[in-house]
């Protein structure tokens, strides 16, 4: 038996696991969970309010770690997300699609979201060990910068991020979410198809924003107008109406967490 079967072999396994398939789904809805907290402060800072901490993953995950048992919680959330991620990495080198071009194209968007799981597992594990969720974006992009043709790598990120959000709109406002799911009947199908369009369509909108910001650092040359999704957040206050889009991105990124929640019940795995 050739070692590529054997790996093959040991990965169906693993990817049959009930124990395993568990644990990918918590990662779901942990990662619901976070998306609810980033709404949630979202529209904490449309309010006016500054304290609400950093809209992003890592700002949601450091107000979980100061909750009762935070500790604890952290250490669940970071072996669920590590979970979906090698599941999505497992599913995605499994992937068998008679036509070549669509099995590696499926590859490719499996360890794309593997990688995103695994970093928000990462994520986790650096606020366990007291890690500063904030200034992440601009130090990297200054790093970056700093070497020769750094700009134009950081301009290809942003363009990349832009177009990750466009992916996420698009895939909101078609419904393409409903071919990751096994879908519900009514009333509950419903709830899915509302949490999810909406949901997607307001992540869409957060990141296109954010890649908009690193883009506009690369041609300036200036890294602080780089960062994560907290910094995206924070520019729509700045546009006409930016108060009332900020809540309504807010909202739509909670009800994504709430999709996402949905998905860790419905989920084809």
């Amino acid at each position: 038996m050739s070692s590529v079967s054997s790996t093959e072999q040991t990965a169906r396994r693993a990817s049959r696991s009930p124990a395993f398939r568990i644990a990918a789904r918590s990662g779901y809805a942990i990662a619901g969970l976070l998306h609810v907290l980033i709404g949630v402060i979202a529209i904490t800072l449309a309010d006016g309010g500054g304290g609400g901490g950093q809209a992003s993953e890592a700002g949601a995950l450091s107000s979980l770690s100061q909750a009762p048992g935070g500790f604890l919680l952290i250490i669940v959330c970071a072996i669920g997300l590590a979970a979906l991620g090698l599941w999505l990495a497992v599913d995605a080198f499994l992937e068998d699609s008679a036509d070549d071009s669509e099995k590696w194209k499926n590859r490719i968007k499996g360890i794309g979201k593997a990688i995103a799981y695994l970093a928000l597992a990462g994520i986790a594990v650096s606020v366990l060990m007291g890690a500063s969720s904030g200034g992440g974006g601009q130090q990297m992009s200054a790093a970056v910068m700093a070497v020769p043709g750094g700009a134009f790598l950081v301009g290809a990120v942003g363009l990349g991020i832009v177009a990750g959000g466009g992916y996420f709109i698009v895939k909101g406002v078609t419904r393409r979410f409903r071919r990751d799911l096994a879908m519900p009947g009514d009333p509950m199908r419903r709830v899915v198809l509302i949490a999810g369009t909406t949901g997607y369509v307001a992540k869409g909108i957060a990141l296109a924003v954010t890649g908009v910001l690193v883009v506009i650092a690369a041609v300036t040359s200036n890294p602080q107008q780089a960062g994560g999704l907290d910094t995206g957040l924070r520019a729509l206050i700045e546009l006409p109406f930016g108060q009332a889009l900020l809540i309504a991105v807010g909202v739509g990124l909670v009800l994504y967490g709430g999709y996402l929640g949905l998905r860790a019940r419905y989920a084809k795995l």
